[in-house]
């Protein structure tokens, strides 16, 4: 299947949390299997098309199409959804939040498809984060949450990592950000969605490499016969034993910072990633009614049954912020469980490594089976 190839549900002006709007908003979308069966919202993840995310399903998976309806919506700004790289009339992209997106979802399952309610809401990643503003946006809404990888508030650290990325891209186009959750400070050219050829080359290009050291936390193996260290992921024992040489094949430092990270990163929009960062540094269930900022009474409300799995070398959402968002949820609703994977966060996605699709797929089937 193509990355064309799924359907779009109009919106119209869509009002955002901002005080801002989408003029003519449009959600993108694909299902699979029978709509009278049970439904299954899995929304997509940073930069990720909606055919990334087909991976987790299959008639030998949990998400069997066989035996569920499953939605996959793609977020604002995903190239797909409405996005800047989209918009008919160049013009600045209003800020988009996690709340925008899953009232979009909210729309596109009742309104157009006719869902009453869901058997479960799963995600990974920025989908995790979806999966946690659904439970706690419409917690009537759902029997099962399962968020892996991901957060219900983006910590500060997660921020700093961002601001990174950010300031590494608009520094090609001579232009700074202005902090966290902002969109970035346009200082020398009036239309802040002009991009030349060469900007967008260069700035995507550093926006690869520095992604390319933020995948995972170091962790030592000694369990290979001649007892000497093994990595596997993103870290940087991988760089120091070039792994990415001996394991994925690459012939050398640079033909993987090249083929691999800034081959991924040149495929995308500029300021596409823009508005998805900006969505992503702004996460937190909390920023919404009747919560008011008070992030405890948000996981408080949580009413799903909720199966919370991260990574336990996964840099950007570490086990100890998921081992607190369960204890702030009621007393039989949350349970942790860990990734115990050395792929950081792609232990969670987008389905490189066996092991782990394995392992998570036994999680989902166990977790289903009981609730």
């Amino acid at each position: 299947m193509s990355d064309r190839d799924y359907e779009t549900f109009k919106l119209g002006d869509w009002e955002l949390q901002s005080g801002e709007k989408i003029v003519d908003a449009h959600i993108a979308y694909k299902t699979f299997g029978n709509p009278v069966s049970p439904a299954i919202v899995y929304p997509s993840w940073f930069s990720g098309m909606i055919s990334d995310n087909f991976w987790l399903i299959g008639e030998n998976k949990t998400l069997d199409p066989a035996k569920f309806f499953i939605i996959i919506p793609a977020l604002f700004g995903n190239g797909q959804s409405s996005s800047p790289s989209n918009q008919p009339i160049p013009a600045a992209f209003p800020e988009c939040s996690f709340y925008d997106n899953v009232r979009a979802q909210h729309e596109l399952v009742t309104k157009h498809l006719g869902i009453t309610h869901l058997r479960a809401v799963v995600g990974w990643s920025m989908g995790a984060a979806q999966t946690f503003q659904w439970a706690t946006q419409y917690p009537d809404f759902m029997d099962i949450a399962v968020p892996f990888c991901g957060s219900a508030k983006t910590s500060l650290h997660n921020q700093v990592f961002l601001e990174g990325v950010k300031s590494a891209l608009l520094a090609a186009k001579d232009t700074r950000s202005a902090g966290s959750g902002a969109i970035g400070v346009q200082e020398k050219e009036s239309n802040v969605r002009t991009w030349t050829a060469r900007e967008k080359e260069v700035g995507l290009k550093a926006l690869g490499r520095v992604y390319a050291g933020w995948q995972v936390k170091p962790v030592v193996l000694f369990n290979s016969p001649s007892n000497k260290c093994i990595n596997r992921g993103f870290s940087q024992a991988f760089y120091r034993h070039k792994l990415y040489e001996t394991v994925l094949g690459y012939q050398g430092l640079e033909d993987f910072l090249h083929n691999f990270w800034e081959t991924w990163a040149c495929s995308k929009d500029p300021e596409n990633l823009l508005i998805m960062i900006q969505t992503w540094q702004n996460g937190d269930v909390s920023k919404q009614e009747p919560y008011n900022g008070n992030f405890e009474n948000a996981m408080a409300s949580i009413k799903a049954k909720t199966l919370v799995l991260p990574a336990k070398t996964d840099l950007y959402f570490p086990p100890e912020d998921s081992e607190y968002e369960v204890a702030c949820m009621k007393p039989g609703i949350g349970k942790l469980d860990i990734f115990p994977s050395i792929w950081g966060h792609w232990a969670g996605g987008p389905g490189d490594s066996k092991e782990d699709v394995e392992w998570l797929d036994r999680q989902l089937a166990e977790f289903f089976a009981g609730n």
